[in-house]
């Protein structure tokens, strides 16, 4: 029963790290505009649709990445925030890389961009923060037998 209970934590952990990646991409590639004065406020229907795509973006191609250090973390009873932080940025950094095209004839990735690579590792290190606040900061305690209640101290025979 634990397990189960584990998994919708997992579950909602996952989503909320993914909304807020989701949202940092959306900031960082919009400020250009944001910061612009003259353009007047921004629709708010609109960057409702875009902060949407932004969260069905990262939630969709982090999905097997993030899955995979969350098994790591959970099997070996990981906690650290650190952990959480460099496993959100390996995601983050695989995610753009994954849309990047990759030349097997020269071993490199052609046409990076630089800015777009530190937004999506930023914005993996917030999703794993966030992660651990909702769901690593308990990773493997599923497996932990629950506590019996302690009997209650006897008083002394004179």
């Amino acid at each position: 029963m634990a397990l189960i209970g584990r998994l919708f934590v997992v579950f909602f952990g996952f989503l909320a790290a993914s909304f807020a990646a989701g949202a940092i991409i959306v900031v960082a590639l919009l400020y250009p505009e944001l910061s612009d004065l003259g353009t007047g406020p921004m629709d708010a229907d609109a960057f409702n649709v875009v902060l949407g795509f932004g969260f069905i973006f990262m939630s969709g191609f982090a999905l097997v990445p993030a899955m995979i250090v969350v098994l790591i973390t959970e099997a070996f009873y990981i906690r650290s925030i650190l952990a959480y932080a460099a496993g959100g940025a390996i995601c983050g950094a695989a995610c753009y890389l994954g849309l990047v095209p990759f030349n097997p004839a020269t071993m490199h990735f052609e046409g990076i961009v630089h800015r777009h690579l530190e937004i999506m590792t930023g914005a993996g290190i917030v999703a794993g923060f966030t992660y651990w606040l909702i769901a690593g900061r308990n990773a493997g305690a599923w497996r932990e037998p629950p506590r019996s209640p302690r009997p209650p101290d006897l008083p002394a025979r004179t």
